[in-house]
């Protein structure tokens, strides 16, 4: 059995992939529990293999990304313009989390809309400053609420489908 047959053919395989697909940024569980579900995963099965891919990445994002974004600005120049890029995005994100903080940032990642999500709000909770042991619990909760969110809609959507 090969890579492909195994992530396709098996429940276990599936469910490493939506993980996968899920860890994506931009993609994230938006995509990941559509995927899930489509690959033949259980709409349950779909939801948990999507939270864990997405979760996975936001405590190295809050912790690391500026020391990484530092040491990228130092040993590859020509990677500033996307550094510069994704620090902008992060201020005007972190804008409009900052007023209500954990609150702010829970619902910034609830919502599951482009530009929105647990990378983006964990980049903004990196760079407010905010504490892991904090921010983490408001992201882990903004991604229960954006899974149980994407996942009724995809119920319904399925349903109008078929």
């Amino acid at each position: 059995m090969d890579v492909m047959d195994f992530l396709t053919q098996s429940d276990l395989g599936r469910c490493v992939f939506t993980t996968l697909v899920s860890m994506i940024p931009i993609i994230e569980l938006r995509g990941g529990i559509p995927f899930g579900v489509a690959l033949g995963l259980s709409y349950q099965q779909a939801f948990i293999s999507a939270v864990i891919g997405n979760i996975i990445p936001a405590p190295f994002i809050i912790v690391y990304i500026r020391k990484i974004f530092m040491m990228m600005r130092r040993y590859m120049p020509r990677l500033n313009g996307m550094v510069d890029s994704l620090e902008q995005k992060a201020h005007l994100k972190g804008q409009k989390v900052s007023r209500y903080k954990y609150l702010g940032l829970w619902l910034f990642v609830a919502i599951p809309l482009p530009g929105t999500g647990a990378w983006t709000g964990s980049l903004a909770a990196a760079f407010l400053d905010m504490r892991l042991r904090k921010a983490f619990p408001a992201v882990l909760l903004g991604v229960l609420t954006a899974g149980g969110i994407m996942t009724t809609l995809t119920h319904v959507g399925i349903n109008l489908f078929s």
